[in-house]
């Protein structure tokens, strides 16, 4: 058998090759601080964010893309195996795993031990762009230059593919979660409000924009005053909340302007005509296709299904 895996800062999504993608959950475990017992994993784990009591902490395994906890990470990886696999496995599955193209190799080998610890018999791993590329069906054999932006929650993955290969890339530790912490800041500074990574999260996808929309949105934000420490509420507008995530979409346009520099001229010419793909779920800010075609010159659109396309070139992926 043969298993995919997106294992995201935030999210984790698994697909099996006759199957496709079968489950995406988020990437976080709810764990007893005395007796160190894991108590729930995925969308369970994630309600309880901002919400345990002190014996409970929920933690994600990974950050920026990489292990932050080895153990939590094998743990993560064994459970969601066994919901594909079943716990009694008659035969190990073989696992394809999506990383950073800036992992190191203590890194890749840190991630290759924690999945066969895990109980699978063989870890590859394949780039998250070259994932996003197959997934999405692009010509990547063929000699025709594509580019490829994984905007994730931990960090943003560009590349530019040709041949089999990735010719040139780089990689941010900026992504999603950048984000949410940047709205997190804002509403305490501008209105001493202490809000969670979740509701800053929930923010973002509700009423979030790269560039101004036609019809204004707003939304009532809940949280504790910072100065009484009492319950308090304001409303949001899309267009104040602009400014706490240009520093993000910056810093994200910028790494793209390096990887142009390092294309070679031919490759630049088959990018102007097929456009840039743009996946993750970083991608789907609103306007923000639109932003980056208005201020590159060159069309920038999201495939279908982009949360999923890494998942899918996985099992693609000849490795």
């Amino acid at each position: 058998m043969r298993i995919g895996i997106d294992l995201g800062t935030a999210n984790i999504t698994v697909a099996v090759e006759t199957r496709g993608v079968i489950l995406r959950e988020p990437a976080v475990m709810a764990i007893n601080k005395k007796t160190s017992k894991i108590m729930y994993i995925g969308e369970t784990a994630r309600e309880m964010l901002g919400k345990t009591n002190p014996e409970i902490k929920a933690i994600y395994p990974l950050q920026n893309g990489v292990i932050a906890d080895y153990q939590a990470t094998e743990i993560l990886l064994k459970h969601f195996l066994n919901r594909v696999c079943g716990k009694i496995k008659l035969i190990k599955p073989s696992v394809v795993m999506s990383v950073p193209v800036k992992l190191t190799s203590i890194e890749e080998r840190a991630l290759k031990e924690a999945t066969v610890s895990a109980g699978a018999q063989s870890a590859h791993l394949i780039p998250s762009p070259m994932a996003v590329a197959l997934g999405a069906d692009l010509p990547v054999n063929k000699p025709v230059g594509t580019m490829v932006i994984d905007i994730g929650a931990g960090s943003t993955d560009i590349a530019v593919i040709s041949l089999g290969g990735i010719v040139c890339s780089s990689s941010i530790r900026t992504g999603g979660r950048k984000m949410d912490d940047s709205i997190i800041r804002y509403v305490r500074k501008v209105y001493n409000l202490i809000i969670g990574q979740q509701t800053a999260e929930d923010i973002k996808i509700k009423i979030g924009s790269a560039i101004p929309v036609d019809n204004p949105m707003s939304m009532e934000v809940k949280g504790r005053d910072i100065i009484d420490s009492i319950p308090k509420s304001i409303t949001l507008s899309d267009e104040e909340l602009r400014e706490p995530i240009e520093e993000s979409l910056k810093a994200i346009k910028e790494c793209i302007k390096k990887v142009f520099e390092k294309t070679p001229p031919e490759l630049i010419s088959d990018i102007i005509d097929n456009g840039i793909v743009l996946a993750g779920g970083g991608a789907l800010l609103k306007g923000l296709e639109e932003r980056f075609t208005r201020e590159m010159g060159v069309h920038f659109y999201i495939p279908d299904d982009s949360l999923t396309c890494v998942a899918r070139g996985t099992i693609i992926a000849k490795i």
